[in-house]
């Protein structure tokens, strides 16, 4: 049934992008002589066009779910929208299709060297013969695989100085909604999609599938961060990652700065908090943002604001320590 389902769209998609290509893109290349890049161009609209229909599908759910229902009422929304440009740059799957082709390579040489040197591989989908070679039961080991690498990853953005400094552009926005999932720095994306294309062809998730574990995450994601006042219920709660419970990680003084460098950092499944004990239950619907806002810090307004100002606090977290070594080695 899955393995039915998953073809059929993959067919659906794969008939839009010949189309495409074949009418548009195809005479576009021709034209300005960028005919080397035919294949390329290619495989690239599969992922442009998945994204395309994400956002049209989240739109057409979430935002009459955020009218209906929405945690707060904004007299302005001049907030959102920057965060619409960033969604439309996500969502189109560049950046994370271009690193999985572009580590394909190395990753075919290193197995290459294992085979020359018989070196067994771990074959992912092959643990348990029968089971795991089922496609449904492969896809779900690999999205398990996948969230857990990323609520890692989602950890040490909030754990390492630096690295929060980019990832305080995500949650600066006080005015959450929709849009706000795929409001990250430039830097960090590209870090993000080569980490995770990476983990996906160590573990040997087939091109097509990389493409549908990536959608899939991103649409959840759009859900957990939308303005919704919902509430999976006790048990659905501890399934999957709402919109309840990641606003707590959004929240003022909790997200980042409560327990232990924050809290609620799954992306899917809130198992992992709840395993390695940075889990919030709370229900209560606080304000979004960082708590030196409330101090008058600015995070930037517009695109380009929020990735300069990004790399000014980064300087300003460096600039004591350089300052502190030179003193040091001045008084040696």
């Amino acid at each position: 049934m899955f393995h039915l389902i998953f073809s059929s769209l993959d067919s659906f998609v794969s008939a839009v992008q010949t189309l495409l290509y074949v009418d548009v893109v195809q005479p576009l290349l021709f034209h300005f002589n960028l005919m080397d890049y035919d294949e390329d161009t290619y495989d690239s609209l599969y992922w442009v066009i998945v994204g395309v229909f994400e956002v049209l599908a989240m739109y057409a759910i979430l935002r009459p779910l955020e009218m209906l229902r929405p945690v707060e009422q904004w007299e302005n929304r001049k907030a959102v929208r920057v965060d619409v440009i960033y969604t439309w740059i996500a969502k189109l799957g560049i950046l994370n299709l271009f690193f999985f082709f572009a580590l394909q390579p190395l990753f075919d040489n290193v197995q290459a060297w294992l085979r020359l040197h018989n070196i067994a591989n771990i074959e992912f989908d092959n643990l348990w013969p029968g089971v795991t070679t089922q496609p449904l039961v492969t896809f779900v080991m690999y999205l398990l695989v996948l969230d857990f690498a990323g609520y890692w990853y989602h950890r040490w953005e909030h754990r390492i100085g630096v690295w929060w400094e980019l990832h305080a552009v995500h949650h600066s926005q006080q005015q959450m909604s929709l849009w706000s999932d795929d409001r990250n720095h430039l830097l960090d994306d590209l870090l993000q999609a080569s980490f995770f294309a990476v983990i996906a062809l160590v573990i040997g998730v087939p091109p097509s599938q990389f493409v549908v574990l990536v959608a899939i995450t991103n649409l959840a994601q759009s859900v957990q961060h939308a303005n919704i006042r919902l509430y999976f219920g006790w048990l659905g709660e501890r399934l999957l990652v709402s919109p309840t419970f990641h606003r707590r990680h959004h929240a003022i003084g909790y997200g980042h700065e409560g327990l232990n460098y924050g809290c609620n950092f799954g992306v899917l499944f809130p198992w992992w908090d709840m395993l390695f004990r940075s889990v919030s239950w709370s229900r209560e619907m606080e304000p979004t943002g960082i708590a030196d806002q409330l101090e008058g810090r600015r995070y930037g307004d517009g695109f380009w604001a929020q990735h300069w100002l990004a790399f000014v606090r980064i300087a300003g977290r460096l600039a004591p320590k350089r300052r502190t070594e030179g003193s040091d080695a001045a008084s040696v």
